[in-house]
């Protein structure tokens, strides 16, 4: 295998990343015991190997291009691998240490990751976890997560998939809302009734509806006057507020059905679900600290 880096440009990488997250040459020069003038050297030297600017520069202060924001996310994801396989080959690695930052949808974040992690700290207190709670899907190299939980797992051989759980869904409308509208008895009863619409972010299309009788799952494409994209939550909201009808995942209004703000309708046609999955980059050494949280996760809400 031919070479491809030199040490000098380890060591400027390394000292283009201590930069970046300081946000200061003399900061940086400090905490690597050097001069301003060797950072600022090292900067230099990798900005002519890349063509490309990775810092802007004033009297008062730095700030990366957008170039610089996205090779530093993939340098310093490249240094933690480093450091995390020279540790486990050193047998240094008996816990888990280090940044682990983690992207979620917001409802499966708020009602069941988030609740979990002063659990998981309190095994691991050496991992600090950062978490990004969005519908969107992230960028693994260049946003820099290493996890990532998802309804489905995408058409990408780079990404390994472990399903988490399969999210039970309910049907559930206010009792004044009830009131109003009359009962719902079956799935055919939904034309006559206002059905709170989520469009998936991806496509922009509304979720139809899942349903089971007989064993066999049917999909129902409802109406109503009212949609909402980007949070399931909103749709809850608009349910507890008289809006409609809405199937959302049991887990989300569990409360809701137990204090009596929300009924639960159609059960004899219930018991369908959704997966969740945990995504996360291909790593011949994948880290200890990801390694730990894959199989937490899965300890506490896999079946």
């Amino acid at each position: 295998m031919q070479r491809q880096f030199e040490d000098v440009l380890l060591g400027s990488i390394e000292l283009f990343c201590l930069a970046a997250e300081l946000e200061s040459f003399t900061l940086a020069a400090t905490a690597a015991s050097v001069t301003p003038a060797a950072v600022s050297r090292s900067v230099a030297r990798l900005e002519t190997r890349l063509g490309v600017r990775l810092f802007v520069r004033t009297t008062r202060q730095i700030r990366l291009t957008d170039a610089g924001r996205r090779y530093f996310e993939q340098c310093r994801q490249a240094l933690n691998q480093l450091a995390e396989a020279e540790r486990e080959a050193t047998g240094q690695q008996t816990t888990p240490t280090g940044v682990l930052r983690i992207s979620m949808p917001t409802p499966y974040g708020h009602y069941r990751v988030l609740p979990l992690l002063a659990e998981f700290r309190a095994r691991y207190p050496g991992v600090t976890i950062e978490t990004h709670l969005s519908n969107r899907n992230i960028d693994f190299a260049e946003e820099g997560f290493d996890l990532a939980i998802r309804g489905r797992a995408p058409g990408d051989s780079g990404l390994i998939a472990r399903k988490i759980e399969d999210a039970e869904l309910v049907v559930v409308a206010s009792p004044a809302y009830l009131r109003k509208a009359g009962k719902l008895k079956t799935p055919d009863d939904l034309p006559h009734h206002d059905c709170i619409q989520y469009a998936l972010p991806s496509s922009g299309r509304n979720l139809p509806w899942l349903f089971k009788h007989k064993n066999e799952v049917t999909e129902t494409m409802t109406r109503g006057g009212y949609g909402s994209s980007g949070d399931v939550l909103s749709g809850v909201t608009l349910a507890r507020h008289d809006a409609g009808v809405f199937q959302t995942y049991r887990f989300i209004v569990e409360k809701d059905l137990a204090d009596g703000t929300l009924k639960e309708l159609l059960i004899p046609y219930g018991g369908c679900s959704r997966p969740f999955v945990l995504l996360y980059p291909h790593a011949r050494h994948l880290s200890s600290r990801v390694r730990s949280f894959v199989d937490f996760l899965i300890e506490k809400l896999g079946p």
